[in-house]
């Protein structure tokens, strides 16, 4: 394991090399400047948020935000090196599923006091629900995230495929398994399935995680979060999984996509992705695309759900301030100019129904459907995420090279139990409260 000093050089070096310049508020010297970390995401979303942060500080305030972007990949490492270094800055953006721990581990302040009852009841459930942590709320976020089929029309009419209307009526695990069947039987190959197995880390748990919900098991037990021994490594767990496994080996029917380029390239009829692909998928296929539900495993489909969203620090030197900026971003001019980017999900209702592509009727309204009548699941709300999702994502690798499935979930939850029990239960601290 790394030590803290060699985390906490990295963050700095990172730091200094990603800090954006950002133009100053010709108001008064004695404007606050607030500082702001927020993921270097896709190009796209990097120039919304740089603008949206040059437009906010350009009102007359009392507060500036200073955006710093940090890489990606090493996000989470360096928030906790900094963390450390007693360092953190005054607004913190976090992939949805950490906040709890960074909740766990006293870094945030609850926001209850901060938000309007007006902009609360504007945003979606799914919004309030991905922030709440023990009955208080710790983050909100600009939008949701989409996770279900892209698939090609004219390969799946070709083989007189049932299309499902909504997720009610998606394919069960048997009927998928006979659509990929007819569909290789039609390819040179055989390789009609991109899985994106061309992306790492937390894609794993985000993307497959809802193949154990469908089937009745998951990564840890529900709502406790007290072990995953019986849950993740339980019977449905495994053969959920095994099927999975099948469709990736040797003579099945998963494109590796090392070039990213199955579907664009109409080398598969199905990928089974998020929303951020669909500009690119649109602009290759036009009316030819197709959204769809992830297949039902036994218990109905479930897709994931939750995406990147903010909160405020123990160090932030004016709530109140923040919070005004957390505000400005959940305008419905801003939620629609940040998910016309990512063509993710508006994170409230007004900016839901003025979204052309998500309202009723659109191309991604399916989304929407699966996050307001109870499809999409959160991943865990427990501070054992971090380690959680990282034990996935290494069993996942090692079962789509090949491994025994059962024996690469009993270490996986294992691994997670004993983390647990390291941590005390991850039990409420005294320094995470109010």
């Amino acid at each position: 394991m790394r030590s803290a000093l060699f985390i906490l050089t990295a963050w700095c070096a990172a730091l200094a090399a990603c800090k954006q310049e950002q133009p100053q508020n010709p108001a008064a010297e004695s404007v606050l400047r607030l500082q702001a970390w927020a993921h270097a995401g896709r190009e796209a979303e990097r120039r919304v948020i740089e603008r949206q942060v040059r437009a906010f500080n350009r009102q007359p305030l009392t507060a500036d935000i200073e955006l710093t972007l940090l890489p990606e990949g090493e996000y989470n490492a360096q928030v906790q090196a900094a963390a450390l270094a007693d360092g953190l800055p005054d607004l913190l953006e976090f992939d949805g599923p950490f906040v709890y721990n960074y909740v766990w581990q006293g870094h945030l302040l609850p926001l209850e006091d901060y938000v309007s009852q007006e902009l609360r009841e504007n945003l979606l459930p799914s919004i309030i629900a991905q922030g709440t942590y023990r009955g208080r709320l710790w983050s909100l976020g600009q939008y949701d995230s989409g996770l279900a089929l892209f698939g090609h029309r004219s390969m799946l009419e070709r083989i007189a495929a049932r299309i499902p209307a909504g997720p009610d009526t998606a394919w069960t695990a048997d009927e998928f398994a006979e659509v990929l069947r007819r569909l290789a039987r039609q390819d040179a190959d055989g390789q009609v399935l991109d899985l994106k197995l061309n992306y790492r880390g937390e894609w794993y748990t985000y993307a497959f995680a809802p193949v154990l919900w469908s089937a009745g098991a998951g990564l840890i037990d529900r709502p406790g979060c007290r072990s995953a021994t019986g849950t993740l490594n339980g019977p449905a767990a495994i053969a959920a999984l095994q099927r999975v496994q099948a469709w990736i080996g040797r003579r099945g029917c998963v494109d590796p996509n090392v070039d990213d380029y199955a579907f664009v390239g109409r080398r598969v009829a199905l990928s089974w992705v998020g929303h951020w692909e669909y500009a690119r998928y649109a602009e290759a296929c036009g009316d030819d695309l197709l959204l769809i539900p992830l297949p039902d495993f036994g218990t109905g489909t479930v897709t994931g759900q939750g995406s990147w969203n903010w909160g405020l620090t123990r160090r932030c030197r004016d709530p109140r301030a923040a919070m005004r900026f957390l505000e400005y971003l959940l305008a419905d001019e801003q939620v629609l100019e940040m998910t016309r980017a990512n063509h993710a999900v508006p994170a409230t209702r007004s900016a839901v129904a003025r979204s052309a592509l998500h309202r009723e009727g659109g191309a991604l309204h399916l989304y929407v459907r699966q996050l307001a009548e109870g499809w999409a699941r959160p991943r865990p709300q427990t501070p054992a995420y971090p380690v959680m999702t990282s034990v996935f994502q290494q069993a996942f690798d090692d079962l789509r090279h090949g491994a025994d499935v059962s024996s690469v979930l009993d270490r996986a939850a294992a691994e997670i139990d004993r983390d647990i029990r390291d941590n005390q239960g991850y039990l409420p601290q005294a320094r995470a409260e109010p």
